[in-house]
């Protein structure tokens, strides 16, 4: 067997040396070779057999151990034993076929053991545990074994596996296939164990520093699928983490993500990996805007300007563009008094109104659907988040230029919006009917899916265009009520709806304030 010998006397072996290797006819003999192997040594894995391919992988682990501390200078000594202990690690891939067997691996006191070799001299030895620690947590492996599954992740986190496994994301190097791999399998045992245990997500960033790993990742400006990974990997420990968030902001990761999504802001993806990649950095920025003092890293680093920029350019990421200002000025003033002072009115009616860049990679009707929901919320935001002055009167002024239209366009929105929820109600009501049992949560929820909330917050600005007291503006919308054969009251209908079911999960002051709020507008309406 070719030996490679590395300065600090670890055996590495060649990549070739375990790839199946085809006969002259083109049949891949070792393959054959591992698989009758296989079956002759495990026919059925039950407890009996994974004792004996325990008892195995332990003797060869010491084995090894014991010729690296006798030889730790003469590599040729343990080369023989690394290489059967890498045999050992691979032939214990098959309990990924049966995961029923994981609380068994776990009280044979095996998981120890299997962690202490991702410190192992020999890299390679710690690229074949991270291998296998992505075969057993696997999302289709543990798909239908939930107890087996927080069995094995529990004693993972017990046994320090967060630590070790970025510890050596270290000290692999993305020149090397192998490791580069590695680093893939080590992101995705971290996103299995995250789906298994949710507490992962705040767990892997308190005791690791996976989350300056993943920053110095999305740094580069080079794309691979690794930087790809890595994106989606910091996309999900933001996502229901305010400790995460607030983290993440102390570590400067505002404007980290800024610069990373500001490539991006003349130009399109060249791949759909790539094009996933912006998308995660964008769900990154939404989430981190979350918390108050994160909303302020973004207004100091510049955000909203370069999200305008980036809707100016109508570049693909557009559309993620209006997202993350709807989440930066959502309970923000600053935020929103900023959007207007840089002239971000006018590129957000336009949106408004309609005139959407052409996404042909998205389907037309959902693309353009979403987007009015989000320039509704952002303009919602807008009116929640600017009390008075100028700035008030130039958002009030967008809805009586051009005799209106943007009024017109506001019930046109109503008006569709309030068919579908009415046709959800009337779904409702024919499955209660027919005995079909729903809470008035349940009910609700169901509508706020159907747009229930975009009309909401329509009847929201259309009470804040009625409080502006702007004969205009009250004019144009009895017309179009009458138009449409509606009052006022349908209006205030909703209103009180949204009222009523305001929550309180800012506590219990913030709900009186924003019922207040609405109280006004049905009191004036």
């Amino acid at each position: 067997m070719a030996q490679k010998i590395s300065q600090n006397h670890d055996f590495k072996r060649k990549r070739d040396e375990f790839e199946p290797q085809p006969d002259q006819n083109g049949f891949d003999l070792s393959l054959l070779e591992a698989v009758e192997k296989s079956q002759s040594s495990v026919e059925v894995l039950d407890q009996r057999a994974l004792r004996k391919l325990i008892l195995s992988f332990e003797r060869r682990l010491h084995a090894n151990l014991e010729a690296r501390m006798k030889y730790p200078d003469q590599p040729d000594k343990f080369a023989d034993s690394e290489v059967e202990l890498h045999e050992e690690i691979e032939k214990l891939k098959i309990l990924a076929g049966a995961p029923e067997l994981y609380p068994d691996l776990v009280q044979l006191n095996t998981v120890p053991s299997i962690l202490g070799l991702l410190g192992h001299e020999n890299t390679d030895i710690a690229v074949d545990v991270v291998g296998l620690l992505q075969d057993l947590t696997d999302e289709d492996v543990l798909e239908d074994s939930d107890e087996s599954a927080q069995i094995l992740v529990d004693s993972l986190v017990e046994n320090n596996a967060l630590e070790l496994l970025v510890q050596n994301l270290g000290r692999l190097s993305e020149t090397d296939p192998d490791e580069m791999t590695a680093i893939y399998n080590t992101l995705a045992t971290i996103e299995n164990m995250v789906e298994v245990k949710p507490s992962v997500a705040e767990l892997v960033c308190e005791r690791t520093k996976l989350m300056r790993w993943l920053l110095n990742k999305i740094k580069a400006r080079e794309f691979d699928s690794n930087k790809q990974y890595a994106s989606e990997i910091l996309a999900i420990l933001l996502q229901n983490s305010g400790a995460n968030q607030r983290r993440l902001g102390q570590m400067n990761g505002v404007d980290i993500v800024l610069q990373a999504v500001a490539l991006y802001k003349s130009r399109d993806p060249k791949s759909g990996d790539e094009e996933e990649m912006v998308e995660n950095l964008f769900d990154c920025l939404c989430s981190l805007v979350m918390p108050l003092e994160n909303k302020e890293r973004f207004l100091k680093a510049e955000g909203v300007e370069l999200m305008i920029i980036i809707m100016k350019q109508k570049k693909l990421a557009y559309g993620s563009a209006i997202r993350v200002l709807d989440f930066a000025m959502t309970k923000y003033p600053p935020a929103c008094e900023r959007f207007v002072d840089v002239l971000g009115l006018k590129t957000a009616f336009a949106t408004f109104m309609g005139k959407i860049p052409v996404n042909k990679k998205k389907n037309k009707e959902s693309y353009q659907e979403e987007l009015e929901e989000r320039i509704v919320s952002l303009i919602a935001s807008l009116f929640g988040g600017i009390f008075r002055g100028s700035r008030r009167e130039r958002l009030l002024s967008k809805f009586v230029e051009n005799e209106c239209e943007k009024i017109d366009r506001l019930m046109e929105l109503y008006m569709r919006y309030l068919d579908r929820v009415k046709a959800e109600t009337e779904r409702l009501n024919q499955l209660e009917l027919e005995d079909l049992e729903m809470d008035e949560e349940e009910r609700y929820n169901r509508k706020l899916e159907s747009g229930l909330y975009t009309l909401q917050l329509i009847a929201v600005i259309l009470g804040h265009l009625w409080c502006s007291e702007h004969s205009g503006m009250r004019s144009r919308i009895e017309l179009l009520l009458r138009q449409q054969r509606l009052s006022k009251e349908n209006v205030k209908e909703i209103l009180q709806e949204y009222h009523d079911n305001i929550g309180d999960l800012d506590g219990p002051e913030e709900k009186e304030k924003a019922q207040a709020k609405i109280q006004k507008f049905i009191d004036a309406l």
